[in-house]
């Protein structure tokens, strides 16, 4: 990245808390669509802050620059160190749900609609679970163009690449999330009013109420990491998924509640037990039909969520 001058280290700022404060939100939101848990975000944005404070501030002439290749670097570091721990996870493995409401999204300084929405998308939990497929770089350099929209050239940098090599990683990393990723409901009100009618279904176990809003080819997508109930496998098919559905809206929840809210840019609900989150149930639909559930039960996962 070629650095231009922007005051990083200013007698106002001697010890470059502002200056990494005004860039935290960007930071982790790479962290996060790198990585998919909002702990593992945290813990590098905590270790580029580290690097920051002990960095030669005076020399840094674009602090943004300097943070967003420190941070890319953890992140790429971090993805390899914990692909064993993928491999070795009880079921299907999904992100952490994060909350991208105006109040709580680790983006609230972004308030441009358009940008909104593809911030919003490239959050979500089906791009997120494909991202998964990826190697570290493509992740890394299809977060930062497509989400971010960084220059070819910025990037390059950051990864110690050519620029050459960048644009091959990016055009790999957009044809195999393309091919994977199914396309999104566009109609905000319609994706809001069939989550509704999916989620009154699925509470009171109505059958044939599932049925009216699942695609024929449905999937179910449970993560429960050994730590509490889920399927081992990825449930396929309307009539599997509704019946799966009906089934557990009879196991008995200890004093339960139903929080609707915004979970990865779309509607979402949270269900609490005792008030302590219980499960979280996400959707991705397209065509006025529900494509896929996303259930993530894992009590590491969703115990942020009681904030």
């Amino acid at each position: 990245m070629n650095d231009s001058a922007t005051g990083a280290a200013s007698g106002t700022d001697p010890d470059g808390v502002d200056v990494f404060e005004e860039h935290r939100p960007l930071l982790l939101g790479v962290a996060y669509r790198m990585l998919g848990r909002v702990a593992d975000a945290e813990d590098v944005v905590q270790e580029a802050w580290l690097r920051w404070s002990a960095a030669d501030r005076a020399a840094v002439r674009a602090p943004r620059a300097y943070l967003v290749r420190t941070t890319t670097r953890l992140a790429v570091d971090r993805l390899r160190q914990i692909a064993s721990r993928r491999e070795a996870y009880v079921g299907p493995w999904l992100p952490e749900p994060l909350a991208t409401d105006v109040e709580h999204t680790v983006e609230h300084t972004v308030t441009d609609g358009a940008e909104r929405v593809m911030l919003a998308e490239s959050v979500s939990l089906a791009v997120l679970v494909v991202l998964e497929s990826l190697s570290p770089l493509e992740r890394a350099v299809f977060v930062l163009r497509e989400a971010f929209g960084l220059p070819y050239g910025e990037i390059a940098e950051t990864l110690d690449r050519s620029e050459a090599a960048v644009r091959q990683l990016a055009a790999r990393a957009r044809r195999h999330v393309a091919e994977r990723t199914p396309r999104f409901e566009v109609d905000p009100e319609q994706r809001r009013r069939l989550t509704e009618r999916f989620l009154a279904a699925a509470v009171e176990g109505d059958l044939a109420g599932l049925l009216a809003v699942l695609a024929p080819d449905a999937r179910l997508v449970g993560d429960g990491g050994g730590r509490a109930k889920a399927p081992l496998r990825i449930i396929v098919g309307a009539d599997k998924v509704a019946r799966f559905l009906a089934a557990i809206s009879r196991t008995p929840i200890p004093d339960p509640e139903f929080v609707p809210l915004e979970l990865n840019g779309g509607p979402a609900l949270l269900v609490t037990s005792e008030g302590r989150p219980y499960a979280v149930f996400a959707l991705e639909a397209a065509d006025g039909l529900v494509r896929s559930v996303y259930i993530v039960s894992n009590p590491e996962k969703i115990a942020h969520l009681a904030r």
